[in-house]
């Protein structure tokens, strides 16, 4: 047997891989299981997209290899998206770079800035892959603790006694996974100055800003944060395409020329139909958001009654696809939610998946139809 990269032993297989094989034995045995614990939308693209992948299949060009940059089109659109909505002007020649999903770009990001032996500051609770991809190309992570008195906000002051010497690079994810807690701007004015103080990359992952949120924001918003920091975001959760892969990198022509180096030698170009889709998804106005979030709103005070039902607490003003909730005083997250899925064949997330700080909490996902969650309440 042919040994394995030294590489693999620094990472596991993801949790979803793994538990989704029980919970999917558990469905084939005939148990009614609910699953509330992936985020991937249930809900369809707007009609116009599907249309625009249809009609786009007789081009000429649709079946060829595409640009690594992605169609100018695609690339106004996002632009446009974020002038729309944050106030932020990309340049959309230069600035900005589509990507086949946002979590492509966490290990494009990594491969472009870090060196094995690096330091790296990733979030504790916070989505894995950002310290998997640290692991998988030999850089040092430093967790950094965020805690729900301080509103899940990093402690600057810390971080600020940490030997930083040797830190190249920052994750951050605001809104935040899983928590749902909102950035506000005087936290990404904080971020932007600690990273030119200490010369570190601040990457902040931006994909729930349009989610149950009446106030979005881009770490770009603030004066001169493309000099120091770059910002990912996806149509996966905006525009309920998640399967369709379709992320994009904002940054300065300099740090999206690096990223490009990577992604160019990776792939081909993402499929012409895919991208014409999402060109028409960035034209939707606020009717389409409004209308999906008063799908999630729904279903969002359906999981609050659940919470109830099962003795948690949550926060009722996090923002995004989640409800993030905290266990009595005690009680193991794992345990917990093996129970809920042996017990009541309900499947919810446990947050340990996301760093030792998520111990003692559970998060519920929004991406569940009324009646499945109303099912969910009739077990108790």
């Amino acid at each position: 047997m042919i040994a394995t990269a030294n590489r693999l032993n620094t990472v596991e297989e993801y949790y979803f891989s793994k538990k989704l094989k029980e919970v999917n034995q558990l469905i084939f045995d005939g148990k009614p299981v609910i699953n509330m614990g992936i985020g991937s939308p249930d809900l369809a693209p707007h009609k116009s997209v599907i249309e625009a992948i249809q009609e786009s299949l007789i081009e000429p060009t649709a079946h060829m290899y595409q640009s690594y940059q992605g169609l100018p089109d695609l690339r106004k659109g996002f632009c446009e998206y974020y002038k729309s909505n944050f106030n932020v002007t990309v340049d959309f020649a230069t600035e900005i770079l589509p990507l086949m999903g946002s979590k492509e770009g966490i290990m494009h990001i990594a491969m472009a800035f870090l060196n094995e032996g690096d330091s790296v500051l990733v979030p504790n609770p916070g989505y894995p892959t950002y310290q998997s991809v640290s692991n998988l190309v030999g850089a040092k992570t430093i967790l950094y603790d965020l805690e729900e008195s301080d509103n899940w906000y990093p402690d600057f002051e810390s971080l600020e006694k940490q030997d930083l010497s040797n830190v190249k690079l920052m994750w951050v994810c605001y809104p935040h996974m899983p928590t749902g807690a909102q950035a506000s701007l005087e936290l990404f004015e904080k971020l932007i100055a600690f990273g030119k103080k200490h010369h570190i990359l601040i990457v902040n992952d931006n994909p729930y800003s349009s989610i149950l949120n009446s106030n979005p924001l881009s770490i770009l918003q603030i004066e001169g944060a493309k000099d120091i920091a770059i910002e990912l975001n996806s149509l996966s959760k905006t525009y309920n395409m998640a399967g369709w892969r379709v992320g994009m990198v904002i940054g300065s022509t300099k740090n999206i020329e690096s990223v490009l180096k990577v992604k160019s030698n990776m792939d081909s170009g993402m499929f012409f139909g895919i991208q014409k889709g999402a060109i028409e998804a960035l034209k939707l106005g606020d009717d389409w958001f409004i209308g999906l979030n008063e799908v999630y709103e729904k279903r969002r005070e359906l999981i609050f009654l659940l919470c109830d039902k099962l003795q948690v607490q949550v926060n009722k003003n996090q923002v995004g696809m989640f409800v993030w909730a905290k266990l009595s005083n005690g009680i193991l997250s794992e345990t917990f939610i093996n129970n809920l899925l042996y017990e009541k064949s309900i499947f919810i997330t446990p947050g340990t998946i996301f760093g030792s700080q998520g111990e003692g909490y559970v998060r519920f996902s929004l991406c569940v139809k009324e009646e499945k969650i109303k099912e969910a309440l009739s077990r108790f």
